[in-house]
């Protein structure tokens, strides 16, 4: 927890220094100073919200057991790869909705239809 506080504060300062030096950038100079901040934010974001959490969770409960998520993430191929697993399995399309809702909830927040899903 200390090491996120850390990170984020020094995520926010190099924010906080791009949007001050932002005025003086022109150009190719101010596009990669906005990139720069756009990555920034997701990371931010990727902090606080952990939607590999979220995908670990909702991937457990599906597939009914609990693992490390690259695991999980392999298992759930597997099984839909060989037909032990397919769309009508309980709670599974709620559960990739749940992951890709937590995965932009984190990329781009502002996209029309992860506001209109998350409600």
């Amino acid at each position: 927890m200390a090491e996120q506080i850390e990170a984020t504060t020094l995520i926010e300062a190099v924010q906080l220094f791009l949007a001050e030096l932002e005025p003086e950038l022109k150009g190719r100079r101010a596009f990669h100073a906005k990139v720069a901040q756009n990555a920034l934010a997701i990371v931010a974001r990727e902090l606080a919200q952990n939607p590999q959490a979220t995908e670990q969770t909702l991937l457990a409960g599906v597939i009914g057991h609990a693992a490390p998520l690259d695991d999980l993430r392999a298992d759930l191929c597997h099984q839909l790869r060989v037909g032990t697993m397919g769309e009508a399995a309980p709670g599974l399309i709620d559960a990739l909705l749940g992951v890709a809702l937590a995965k932009c909830g984190v990329d781009n927040p502002r996209y029309s239809t992860f506001k209109r899903l998350a409600g």
